[in-house]
């Protein structure tokens, strides 16, 4: 199917409904019992993650009869769920709170993302911030855009323009990495004119596509954290590759890396600064 843009504002209000009944009203309100680890000290799931995604795919599965829905919580507890992603004639992964440490931290500074696939490729895209109360929306070969709670688009996104690495503000994401490449990535961030950190992928995809980060580099590449800031940042004008120069599939790819940057030409000094 075709995504419209009818059917992009009815997924941006539906994960707006979210995070206002599920995601706000925990904020700063979450009890001991209501933050648990995962896979390890640093992977937190709190009962406003799984209570937003039951409320996400409910919707998505009522707009869109017969969808797969691959979420970030229930692809923890079924794995098998990603594999639906490549051959689904309409297919979306969710994320109801990327940047999570921070959620249970009373930092503001989270995201409710989502991307719709078809037969594997990546056509629709939303990041919505919460306390903002807005959406970056992205549509396959039509753009990315910011709207507001009222559906009006109030701003085009595009990214920066080019500048030598030296000038550079980009969001490394160095802690997946292993040795000895962890290392080499780390001391070579000086090389940037400055670094951020948010903690969370859907802020720094937003920074890039909206022109006030020029370089995005990530390690792990769980589908729900990357493929909508990826169309995002494609619709926006940006150029990404995997760390050996591939293209990134979103259904296919958990590893190999990602870098995004202006254009060919800065993607390729940020992978020889920082890999070569």
């Amino acid at each position: 199917m075709r995504f419209d843009t009818k059917a992009a504002r009815d997924v941006a209000v539906l994960l707006r409904d979210a995070t206002r009944a599920e995601i706000l009203p925990r904020f700063r309100r979450l009890a001991a019992g209501d933050v648990r680890t995962k896979s390890s000290p640093l992977d937190l799931v709190t009962e406003a993650d799984e209570a937003a995604e039951r409320m996400i795919e409910a919707a998505l599965r009522a707009r869109f009869p017969g969808c797969v829905v691959v979420g970030e919580e229930a692809t923890a507890a079924d794995a098998s769920l990603l594999a639906k992603l490549a051959d689904a004639d309409l297919a979306f992964v969710v994320d109801p709170v990327d940047g999570t440490a921070n959620f249970a931290a009373g930092m503001p500074l989270f995201g409710c993302m989502a991307a719709a696939f078809v037969k594997g490729e990546v056509v629709g895209a939303w990041i919505h911030d919460p306390l903002g109360d807005d959406t970056a929306v992205a549509l396959r070969g039509e753009g990315a855009w910011f709207e507001d709670a009222q559906g009006h688009r109030f701003a085009d996104l595009r990214v920066a323009a080019p500048v030598p690495m030296g000038r550079m503000i980009g969001a490394v994401s160095w802690g997946f990495l292993k040795e000895p490449q962890r290392s080499q990535v780390a001391s070579r961030l000086p090389k940037l004119a400055g670094i951020v950190n948010f903690r969370c992928a859907a802020h720094e995809y937003r920074l890039a596509a909206s022109g006030h980060a020029h370089l995005l580099f990530y390690n792990k590449l769980m589908p729900w954290d990357h493929a909508p800031g990826w169309l995002l940042h494609r619709e926006a004008g940006g150029y990404s590759a995997r760390f050996d120069g591939s293209g990134y599939r979103a259904a296919e790819h958990v590893s190999g890396g990602l870098i995004c940057a202006p254009d060919q030409a800065s993607w390729q000094e940020a992978r020889d600064t920082l890999l070569g």
